[in-house]
């Protein structure tokens, strides 16, 4: 596995803005954002500000050719994959890596079918950004980066080219054993904090203070862990109860994605989020009542936001 000299990255929101400054400050113009159109304009003019620091990152665009990465992350939003593989191909070459760093169960095996599993690594994240008007506000070291191989008992040549890339930028990483139990696990905790954050309309810190949000919360959680092992993976009683002491350690104006969409009146990932889980419980015949109340609750404060619900 050949050294890991070119970085490229997609979407410069929440999970974007986690990696970008510090590939920057160590990859230089070797670290490059993809990007077209008014984006790449507002990026190239506006930049992007980060813990108080206004970036402008070197851009390349989707169409061009013959520069390829070594290393490819994504993160974009989960509506937004299928066009990002479309943008990224003309950066994937022979030995490009691609890492997802998007919410969901699935983009892994979109990537694969895509481009081939020996491009693929399996990635999520775990961290608080908050962002608004284009600025992003989080503490570099509170989260991480979790990637490998679906199995990693030994690390193989692909998990160790990426592993001295975040050493080389100071970012925090964790190669999990099993990946897709930590996947899993995430979408899980994703399902329970996000989606009840979202519906309700309360920052983390509302589960630190309120047992009614907690019991949305726990029981959200348990729809998912009914999913995962009915597909193989042992999740259940005891990650909801680690998470537990994850989630109370949460800033507590800090609020999740889903949420802070709808505060900008954008439109949200309930999609990959809730309506994973219903199509998934229909599929398996598992109940997902909470989920059903998530996907069709926040559905309507789209709604609301896109004015087809008028308020008087």
């Amino acid at each position: 596995m050949k050294k890991i000299e070119k970085i490229s990255l997609i979407g410069l929101g929440a999970m974007g803005v986690f990696f970008a400054p510090r590939l920057f400050e160590t990859y230089g113009e070797n670290f490059r954002v993809i990007a077209d159109g008014e984006r790449k304009r507002r990026l190239e003019t506006k930049g992007v500000t980060v813990n108080g620091v206004n970036y402008i990152f070197p851009i390349v665009t989707p169409k061009e050719q013959g520069d390829p990465a070594d290393l490819i992350l994504i993160g974009v939003k989960g509506y937004g994959l299928d066009q990002a593989i479309e943008d990224i191909r003309n950066q994937v070459g022979e030995n490009t890596l691609i890492l997802s760093l998007l919410n969901g169960v699935d983009s892994e095996d979109k990537l694969i079918e895509a481009f081939g599993e020996e491009h693929v690594l399996y990635a999520f994240m775990r961290m608080s950004v908050v962002m608004k008007d284009g600025k992003a506000d989080f503490d570099p070291y509170w989260g991480k980066i979790h990637f490998g191989e679906k199995l990693n008992q030994e690390y193989s040549e692909r998990v160790l080219a990426v592993r001295e890339v975040f050493d080389r930028a100071d970012i925090p990483y964790e190669i999990d054993e099993d990946m897709l139990k930590g996947i899993w696990f995430k979408f899980m905790c994703n399902i329970g904090e996000n989606m009840t954050c979202a519906l309700l309309g309360i920052p983390f810190g509302g589960f630190q203070s309120s047992e009614h949000a907690n019991w949305i919360r726990v029981n959200s959680m348990r729809e998912v862990a009914a999913i995962a092992q009915k597909k193989g993976i042992d999740i259940g009683e005891k990650e909801i109860a680690m998470q537990e002491k994850t989630v109370m350690t949460i800033p507590y104006p800090n609020k999740p994605s889903t949420l802070q969409d709808l505060e900008a009146k954008r439109h949200t990932e309930v999609e990959m989020f809730a309506g994973t889980v219903v199509k998934m419980g229909e599929e398996l015949s598992v109940p997902t009542p909470i989920n059903e109340l998530f996907y069709h609750g926040i559905r309507i404060l789209e709604e609301k936001n896109d004015g087809v619900i008028k308020l008087q």
